[in-house]
């Protein structure tokens, strides 16, 4: 038997999912599939309802369906639940069922790059109040980092944040005050588009940041970011986007295959070619 699970977006011609999961595939000798399909979102709800009828086992969730499909599933995680959405999709009992592995992504990426770093972290800045920012800060929280700074420029989007994570201490701040933010930050957090392959670059000064500073980008393309690069200068330790790309990848082929797969340096390094050729 043929297992099949997907990705979905709209557009989603850039996944890097089916590369990561059909490496696995083959690597593990399951008799599996992995495809992406472009799903716009009036499409979304149809698509979902017909996953057991169409084949899948589940599969993965992109921008802009990770709300949407929440609302779709019939069960849904305490991660999640958090942070009201998806990423990852699977059919159990006959009901849909979703999680959020952003947050496990990330953790993951950000522990084997930089070990032991929440022993040392007590000020966290993150860059940024999106979707993404909320899996980070749930992150952040869980491993009792209670002092969080997010710096975004639309007010309103922080509030929403500071709300959702309660018995969190959230502060808000501006990009003017950066500079001041940054004097005793211990772990500084692109979670931003900024100075991804396309857009705008991320104009900040690390100058002020200590050297005990770590700093983590979730952007994957370019691989190195300026942000990165300039961290990488100064002697800082970082983390980069690739990392959170493959580990958030792994609970779901668990779920969908049966099998746990490793982040592998041949992993990481086909990934990376893939991205540096289409950069």
């Amino acid at each position: 038997m043929t297992l099949q699970a997907f990705v979905i977006g709209w557009p989603i011609s850039h996944s890097r999912s089916p590369l990561i999961h059909n490496y696995w595939l083959e690597k593990l000798q399951v008799p599996g599939r992995y495809e992406r399909f472009a799903v716009a979102p009036p499409d979304l709800l149809t698509f979902l309802a017909n996953l057991a009828d169409l084949g899948f086992v589940g599969g993965n969730v992109t921008l802009p369906h990770k709300e949407k499909a929440f609302a779709a599933c019939a069960v849904t995680t305490p991660v999640a639940r958090q942070l009201q959405a998806v990423n990852t999709l699977w059919i159990e009992d006959e009901k849909l069922f979703g999680d959020n592995t952003d947050v496990a992504g990330f953790l993951a990426s950000l522990d084997a790059d930089v070990p032991d770093w929440d022993k040392s972290v007590d000020k966290a800045v993150v860059l940024g109040a999106g979707g993404a920012a909320r899996g980070i800060v749930f992150a952040l929280n869980a491993r009792g980092i209670r002092n969080i700074v997010i710096v975004n420029r639309t007010r309103s989007r922080g509030e929403q944040l500071q709300r959702q994570f309660p018995d969190a201490r959230i502060d808000l701040a501006d990009f003017a005050v950066l500079p001041g933010l940054l004097r005793d930050a211990d772990l500084l957090v692109n979670t931003t588009s900024l100075g991804m392959i396309g857009q705008p670059p991320l104009e900040i000064d690390l100058a002020p940041l200590p050297a005990r500073a770590v700093v983590a980008d979730i952007v994957y393309a370019p691989l190195e970011t300026a942000l990165l690069r300039q961290a990488s200068a100064r002697g800082l330790r970082t983390s980069g986007g690739l990392g959170m790309l493959l580990h958030q990848a792994v609970p779901g082929f668990a779920r969908w295959f049966g099998q746990t797969p490793q982040v592998t340096p041949d992993l990481r390094a086909r990934v990376a070619a893939d991205i540096a050729d289409k950069s």
